[in-house]
């Protein structure tokens, strides 16, 4: 291995690193205040990527009918208990679940698809799949948001297959792949830098800042930062914790949407793509033992790293080394961590 081959491989792990930082940040959020190990995670990912690609193409993205169907068995879900509801309530649900998708679509119908400038089919894109991270909550997890953290993982894997089965339904089996958000190329030294690896690495920065200005500096943050300590002393200082799993979950879609559009140019997506990419955020965020935010950034960009080199020194097991990272991290998290009853 040359200097150059390093270089290049350097700057796979990265990209592809910075990627997977973004989704442990998602699984820590939601984990640290819903209690919920998002195995879904990586199905937005998947979702905002061939929606991204179905707009290139012209074609009318499929995921409005599942955003559709989602805003149909939120607001069911909503009618059931309607008359714990106030009006401000009521009108909400009916706004968000019913009339948002209805204009959407509409919308998306009148538009010239093909011809939009990149940056407003990313904003459709995000208008899509985004708001079904919010949906999800309140038909899946809301009424049982009280429930032992296994019932909470088994219901996400659930959610997981059942996600995976309506994207073959909706995107096909064939895969996609979406324009990258810059064509230049940059000489550093020995190795050649595209323009989408530094829009990647870009977005990544900005976006981390972004969430640690709004944890530090807003009252909405400061109310996650305070559910996701106490979810009962959130409640007796006024916090409602369902606003706040809605919150996160409408973090987590924001996050794993925009990383599909990221990912969308450097690989072939397709609808399973999203369990294996997710799964590589988890053993991040796991390394972070699903609470440190700075220390599962850290281990997204050991796990791309680790990935990259793998794939050149033995492609055939890739998967198999960056997953077997995860087996030390537990041992010596067991050894060093105290007992803790569940909901200590």
């Amino acid at each position: 291995m040359d200097a150059q081959i390093f270089a290049l491989l350097a700057q796979d792990g990265l990209t592809s690193g910075a990627i997977y930082a973004l989704l442990a940040l998602a699984m820590v959020l939601v984990y640290a205040v819903t209690r919920v190990i998002f195995i879904p995670q990586g199905e937005f990912l998947v979702w905002g990527a061939l929606t991204m690609a179905a707009l290139e193409m012209g074609q009318y993205p499929g995921t409005v009918w599942l955003l559709f169907g989602a805003g149909g068995l939120a607001l069911g879900a909503d009618l059931m208990v309607m008359s714990q509801l106030n009006r401000a309530q009521r009108l909400r649900s009916v706004l968000l679940n019913l009339v948002y998708p209805l204009v959407l679509a509409l919308l998306l119908w009148l538009l010239p698809r093909q011809a939009l400038p990149l940056a407003l089919k990313l904003c459709l894109t995000l208008a899509i799949v985004v708001p079904m991270g919010p949906m999800l909550y309140r038909i899946a997890f809301q009424p049982v948001a009280q429930a032992p953290v296994l019932v909470l993982l088994i219901i996400a894997v659930a959610l997981h297959l059942a996600m995976v089965g309506l994207g073959l339904l909706i995107f096909g089996p064939e895969g996609s792949r979406t324009a990258p958000f810059s064509d230049r190329n940059f000489e550093w030294g020995l190795m050649l830098v595209s323009g989408h690896t530094l829009v990647v690495l870009a977005v990544t920065a900005l976006l981390m800042a972004a969430l640690y200005l709004y944890f530090g500096r807003t009252l909405g943050g400061k109310a996650l930062r305070a559910t996701a300590i106490s979810r009962n002393g959130a409640r007796l200082m006024g916090i409602s914790p369902v606003r706040a799993g809605r919150q996160t979950f409408f973090l987590a879609a924001l996050i794993g949407t925009l990383s599909g559009t990221l990912i969308g140019p450097l690989t072939t997506i397709y609808y399973d793509s999203g369990f294996l990419i997710g799964l590589k955020g988890f053993v991040a965020a796991i390394i972070g033992g699903l609470s440190s935010y700075p220390l599962a950034a850290i281990g997204a960009l050991l796990v791309g790293l680790l990935e990259s080199f793998a794939s050149f020194w033995a492609s055939a097991f890739k998967d198999v080394i960056v997953f077997t990272l995860i087996i030390p991290v537990l041992l010596w998290r067991s050894i060093n961590a105290h007992h803790m009853e569940e909901d200590e």
